[in-house]
């Protein structure tokens, strides 16, 4: 069993900055795969980006690419969602997963651990 706990989101200008923490409990963090997915009013939730339980490997969707960089540190079981450059269209509740290893990183129906989400709203 993994609880996820995020902080960090808030209100901010185009074009700032914002870190997401995810902090997780139990002892088995580091063999967990994490993604952050997020989802905007009237919208579906969307994959955002995911890292490996290695964190050699990372993934993101194509239009944050270049703009967020996810990372973990496990000692602190802990992931991370630097966003930079932000839009206004990255508006959104953003939400940490935890799933076992194996399979798409990209697929949501393999994360069997969600947060409770943080507000990201980005103003123009």
């Amino acid at each position: 069993q993994v609880q996820l706990v995020e902080s960090g989101g808030g209100l901010v200008q185009a074009g700032g900055s914002l870190r997401l923490s995810c902090a997780a409990s139990g002892r088995t963090f580091s063999s967990y795969e994490m993604g952050w997915f997020r989802q905007a009013p009237g919208k579906e939730r969307e994959f955002v980006a995911a890292i490996r339980w290695t964190g050699v490997s990372t993934y993101y969707t194509d239009s944050v690419k270049g703009r967020f960089t996810i990372s973990r540190d496990n000692a602190k079981n802990t992931v991370y969602l630097q966003m930079d450059s932000l839009k206004p269209e990255d508006t959104a509740v953003y939400y940490c997963a935890a799933r076992s290893r194996g399979g798409s990183s990209y697929d949501e129906r393999r994360y069997a651990y969600w947060g409770q989400g943080t507000q990201v709203t980005v103003s123009s």
